[in-house]
């Protein structure tokens, strides 16, 4: 066990297990997301938003060790998205329910929504986001268009995956807050010009050289090179104040 992650276990084993709080919100259609709320002993915030097909159950056994890194967190259910990890996604069956659509830009309103529920709701000192392949170009887009919102981004495999193919990358130029890019190694040239198009002095990159795995599953313990990820991105958030 690396250094990193012995830390990290020291940490969640000498905290509250306070568990997590299913809630729901309304969209900017008045659709009812669903979200799962895990509390720390803190004001800062981590929204969670999840990848293709999946649900805010990707984010299981993530969510307690961001707790322990000093972060509550909320893991919100995307009307684009399936079940993953035995657990269903809400939004998407709601919004099926409702006869609307789910494709991956139906999903921006969910994350702005999202964001003005955390920022009413709990009024933390510090929000970031954290988006997972198709909703990390999605809260990297969420960054451009609203420049001073949140203070920081973390995105899993962004890439521009709508119909156009600079679509990301127009506003990413626009970001003003510091930005974490991680991918599988393959996939760098998926997100090389968005990451270029960011100012300088907010991007920050890491790509492992074990090739890596695509969107935030990568912080999933069953990689053997999860901790590369951890690592990187414990070192990012520390930057952030």
């Amino acid at each position: 066990m690396k250094i990193a992650q012995l830390f990290l276990f020291l940490l969640i084993s000498t905290i509250p297990a306070f568990g997590q709080e299913r809630l729901q919100f309304p969209s900017e259609d008045g659709l009812q997301v669903s979200a799962d709320y895990y509390p720390a002993d803190s004001k800062k915030m981590i929204i969670l938003f999840h990848q293709a097909m999946y649900s805010r159950g990707s984010y299981l056994e993530i969510a307690p060790k961001l707790n322990a890194l000093g972060y509550s967190c909320l893991a919100v259910d995307l009307r684009s998205g399936g079940p993953v990890n035995s657990t269903p996604n809400l939004t998407c069956k709601a919004a099926k329910q409702k006869g609307l659509a789910t494709k991956y830009m139906n999903a921006y309103q969910d994350v702005r929504a999202s964001i003005a529920f955390v920022k009413k709701t709990y009024k933390p000192t510090q929000v970031l986001v954290l988006g997972s392949s198709y909703s990390s170009s999605l809260v990297l887009k969420f960054g451009g268009e609203y420049p001073h919102e949140v203070a920081g981004i973390l995105a899993f495999s962004p890439g521009e995956y709508f119909k156009d193919k600079s679509f990301i990358q127009k506003t990413a130029s626009s970001i003003q807050v510091p930005v974490f890019i991680t991918s599988k190694t393959s996939e760098q040239k998926n997100w090389q010009k968005i990451y270029d198009n960011i100012p300088t002095e907010y991007r920050n990159y890491f790509v492992p050289k074990s090739g890596g795995h695509h969107g935030a599953k990568a912080l999933w313990n069953k990689f053997d090179d999860s901790s590369a990820y951890w690592d990187a991105m414990t070192h990012f958030l520390k930057k952030i104040h």
